[in-house]
């Protein structure tokens, strides 16, 4: 058995109400989202399980995670 880690990024939706959108950087195309954080992650598991078992069963190669993704939130004052 082989495995492969991809980095997932999870969004708002622009319409809030929408829930969360999720995708991953190293996987074009394979997307998904959820009402929630939690049901996005478990959304876009499948979806990436079912995009990467389409690549095999195309006899195509299953793109390295080689995308480097980094997120960090910073604080800025700005004054009154």
């Amino acid at each position: 058995m082989t495995y492969h880690s991809f980095e997932v990024v999870i969004e708002r939706e622009e319409d809030s109400a929408a829930g969360f959108y999720a995708y991953s950087p190293s996987l074009p195309g394979c997307v998904s989202n959820g009402a929630t954080i939690e049901e996005a992650k478990a959304n876009i598991r499948e979806a990436i399980a079912l995009h990467l078992e389409t690549l095999r069963e195309k006899g195509e190669p299953i793109p390295p995670n080689d995308r480097i993704v980094h997120v960090e939130e910073l604080t800025f004052a700005l004054p009154a």
